[in-house]
């Protein structure tokens, strides 16, 4: 993909079968989150507080990714695995067929705010 300048458009240029998917997930981290601001950083959509990045999402060719601070992922490692999802040290990635579900994303997004301090 291109470099994007907002989410509306990094959304729309994602494959075609992500869109609906990443425009539910910005609307979750956006709720659980009210206070943070949509920012675009390193290429990918996130939401910051003050100069901090507290999550960001990313699509690629056949899944996407959830970024968070590490510390929420490792507190959720449990739930991520039960629902079939991998995980590396800071995200989570899903596809249609392996979604991650909203209970999930908002845990995660209000975990990684509070590891950063927030």
């Amino acid at each position: 993909m291109t470099k994007k300048d907002n989410h509306d458009a990094y959304i729309a240029a994602a494959p075609e079968q992500f869109r609906a998917m990443l425009g539910q997930l910005r609307a979750q981290l956006s709720r659980a989150l009210p206070d943070a601001e949509e920012v675009m950083k390193y290429d990918m959509p996130g939401f910051q507080i003050e100069e901090t990045i507290i999550a960001g999402y990313a699509a690629f060719s056949k899944q996407c990714g959830l970024y968070v601070d590490p510390g929420a992922i490792s507190a959720h490692a449990d739930e991520i695995a039960s629902l079939k999802l991998k995980a590396t040290k800071t995200g989570v990635t899903f596809s249609v067929s392996k979604p991650i579900t909203d209970e999930l994303v908002e845990k995660l997004a209000i975990s990684s705010r509070s590891k950063k301090g927030f």
